[in-house]
């Protein structure tokens, strides 16, 4: 995985960055899809993070985003296959609790920008 942050006070939380934050997946067949970072996040104990595939353009036309396990070493951070159902299972409900809570700060904001 190579990651493209243009951020030179990196902290590693990208929560924190503007959406300019991407990597690049090499997968199995070794094709490489550039991914933009949604968002790392904690279930149970350890750190899991969303990628949102991009296609030649930038963009992501069919909404579907990579899960995986987050692992931050010395080397660099590395991530892993999400292999057990239930754990799956609870990321992905996280998950969804997070697009909740974006969907609601958005349109909370939205209506401060309306008075």
């Amino acid at each position: 995985m190579g990651t493209n942050c243009n951020e030179t006070a990196c902290t590693g939380n990208c929560d924190s960055c503007d959406g300019n934050l991407t990597v690049t997946l090499t997968l199995d067949n070794d094709e490489q899809i550039e991914c933009a970072i949604l968002t790392i996040f904690p279930v149970n104990g350890r750190d899991y993070i969303a990628l949102l595939p991009l296609d030649e353009n930038g963009e992501n036309e069919d909404g579907e985003v990579y899960i995986y396990r987050y692992i931050k070493e010395n080397g660099g951070p590395t991530l892993e296959n999400i292999e057990d159902d239930e754990e799956y299972e609870a990321v992905a409900d996280a998950f969804d609790e997070f697009l909740d809570n974006a969907e609601f700060d958005e349109l909370v904001d939205e209506d401060d920008l309306d008075e």
